[in-house]
């Protein structure tokens, strides 16, 4: 059974603070939290990305990004991540996480777009994409629990 998710990006300020929000919004029981492999670190969330999470319900306010470290990919027992090359990094600077790292759109065998100060149009294709995602392994992560 998976009780603890990691999702992560570049920044942590746009794509893993989102996915985060969404993931445990679908499945409350689980830990999920989101790092940067090159974190902005202590920023808060991309204000567009603050404002289209709560079209969608969801609270982005209070976040502040953090940066990725061997305590966040230990303590983990899934990690996602928004792009093939952020997997590769992982699992090239974590070794023993080989395994459990898989990209938020490992189905369709995409990466998510990073809109980080792009326009809307990066923002809501980058939500679009990260919905369907989480949608994804929040089906993968249910099974698994049964």
């Amino acid at each position: 059974m998976i009780g603890s998710v990691l999702m992560v990006c570049e920044g942590n300020v746009c794509r893993s603070p989102v996915a985060r929000v969404m993931l445990q919004r679908e499945l409350p029981h689980l830990v999920v939290s989101s790092a940067g492999t090159r974190a902005l670190v202590g920023e808060r969330a991309d204000p567009l990305a603050v404002q289209l999470a709560g079209e969608r319900g969801l609270d982005l306010t209070d976040h502040i990004a953090t940066a990725l470290t061997w305590e966040d990919v230990r303590g983990a027992e899934l990690i996602l991540s928004m792009t093939q090359d952020q997997r590769e990094l992982i699992s090239t600077t974590y070794p023993f996480a080989r395994g459990k790292v898989f990209r938020l759109g490992e189905h369709d065998q995409i990466d998510i777009v990073d809109p980080y100060q792009r326009h809307r149009t990066a923002f809501d294709l980058a939500f679009a994409q990260i919905e369907h995602g989480v949608s994804n392994w929040r089906n993968v992560i249910a099974r698994l629990a049964h």
